[in-house]
């Protein structure tokens, strides 16, 4: 196969991309403007030492671009007058540089964005959400709170089914940006078989006091067609409140039917939500 003809020097590439390049960099900071001209063009000096700079070069065009940057410090390229008035002279620092201007900006944009991540560490307040649901079932106990509820179905569970605490759980879980309830106690390990919920709840504190927080407020919301809690609301409340540590001014209980629709509604599960703040010590 013959050899592709080369339809351009290298010096002409290589002067084309020097070009192009300072264009786009005077395009970051159009408000630097050279001084003895008001023509688009690239001034002489910075066009010639970028020319000779790619052409004698035999690195990378990435490596090229890299290198070229700090060689053209204190270049300066005109554009349209109608770009001039973009920041007011009395704003725009003397003998500003494009390329000596852009890199720390970069910079410092990289920098904030990990000192934000390290800041998210230590936030002021930090909340959670916590979702529950099980299925009801005649011949297990209601457990709602660590308050054993009469009713003629329960929640069948691996533990004892709460589904108010578990819901509570994976709300300070969640809010401490930590694996859920499952992933902590699975329910196939024999040795939270029947457990208590006070026990995960327990558990969830520690975490939240070991990382410096405590409880803002909790808002629970149980959604069940029966029983009725209201003649049970305080104890459950009071009982949570005593769990969590919590001022009982912190902690709201609601409950809720499901108007008879779904299984929710037909009586053959029961469901949570919790919204919880924590607040740093």
């Amino acid at each position: 196969m013959p050899p592709i003809p080369q339809l351009y020097s290298t010096n002409t590439i290589a002067a084309a991309t020097a070009h192009f390049l300072l264009a786009a960099v005077c395009r970051l900071q159009p408000t630097v403007f050279s001084s003895h001209s008001e023509k688009n063009q690239i001034s002489p000096m910075a066009m010639a030492a970028a020319t000779n700079f790619c052409a004698s070069s035999s690195i990378s065009s990435t490596q090229k671009t890299a290198a070229a940057l700090p060689s053209l410090q204190g270049q300066t390229c005109s554009l349209p007058s109608r770009h001039r008035h973009l920041l007011p002279a009395g704003r725009r620092p003397a003998g500003l540089s494009v390329a000596a201007t852009a890199a720390p900006t970069a910079i410092q944009q990289v920098d904030g964005a990990t000192s934000s991540g390290k800041a998210s560490k230590a936030l002021p307040f930090r909340v959670g959400h916590g979702f529950d649901l099980h299925r009801l079932e005649p011949g297990y106990p209601l457990i709602i709170g660590g308050i054993n509820i009469p009713h003629e179905r329960g929640c069948e569970a691996h533990s004892d089914g709460d589904v108010l605490l578990h819901c509570v759980v994976d709300a300070i879980l969640g809010a401490l940006s930590l694996p859920d309830i499952g992933q902590i106690f699975p329910d196939n390990d024999p040795k939270w078989k029947g457990a208590a919920s006070s026990v995960f709840i327990k558990e969830a504190v520690r975490l939240m006091h070991e990382a410096g927080y405590e409880i803002g407020n909790l808002d629970a919301t149980l959604i069940l067609q029966r029983p009725k809690l209201s003649p049970f609301k305080e104890a459950i409340r009071a009982n949570l409140c005593e769990l969590l540590g919590a001022d009982p001014a912190a902690v709201n209980l609601k409950a809720k039917t499901h108007e008879k629709v779904d299984s929710l509604g037909e009586n053959r599960s029961i469901a949570a939500h919790t919204v919880v703040l924590l607040m740093k010590k």
